[in-house]
């Protein structure tokens, strides 16, 4: 990932297009702050997951990662920072 693509990704949140009037976080949803890894700013909406859905962290579809288009970034709750998920691997 070049500086380009992370300037892209920075504040966005996951899953939106990156001309989507709309990229940022929204008003009246919940937002978890990914960091580090391929997906390092970007925001995940878990408005309607549940405390479990939560803990168990997220693996996310990903062309950015180790393993290029059809990989996977794996995401795990912080320790002790509910607003936040660390990166922790990639997954083809």
């Amino acid at each position: 990932m070049n500086g380009d693509d992370e300037q892209l990704l920075n504040g966005r949140v996951y899953g939106r297009d990156h001309d989507d009037p709309r990229q940022g976080p929204q008003p009246g949803r919940t937002y978890i702050e990914l960091t580090g890894g391929p997906l390092d700013g970007l925001f995940l909406d878990v408005t309607g997951w549940t405390r479990d859905e939560i803990a168990a962290g997220a693996v996310l579809a990903t062309e950015l990662g180790r393993f290029g288009p059809g990989g996977r970034a794996l995401y795990d709750p912080r320790p002790g920072d509910a607003g936040r998920f660390d990166w922790t691997a990639d997954s083809p």
